[in-house]
């Protein structure tokens, strides 16, 4: 049983995924502070992989670490494919896209404010 390491608190967590995703070479990674804007988390980060394999390898890579880190089992959607990864936290969602599928989702702008 894996023992947490740190506080489990949205800050930590978002810290924790930020670094996981930088070590994994993650593109144009996007953080939006959620807080007063809805219930379902308080973050939603959204990043690019490469390609299928690179999208579902950070993936796994972040499940494992927050794991190792908090002793947090998150729930995820979209691994075997690789096309996009959804990977819930509770306090964080992180969506990991191929280039093509998140330019065609253009998440960032539903979420972001105009002009930002």
């Amino acid at each position: 049983m894996a023992h947490p390491t740190q506080e489990l608190t949205s800050e930590n967590l978002l810290d924790q995924i930020l670094n996981s995703l930088t070590d994994d070479k993650a593109e144009e990674v996007v953080k939006i502070d959620l807080r007063g804007k809805t219930e379902v988390a308080d973050y939603m980060v959204i990043a690019s992989g490469r390609s299928t394999r690179q999208v579902s390898a950070m993936s796994e890579k972040l499940a494992d670490r927050l794991k190792q880190r908090f002793g947090l089992v998150v729930r995820s959607e979209g691994k075997e494919t690789g096309d996009w990864v959804l990977i819930d936290t509770g306090d964080v969602i992180v969506h990991i896209f191929r280039p093509e599928v998140r330019d065609f989702y253009q998440l960032e702008k539903m979420w972001q404010p105009q002009g930002s």
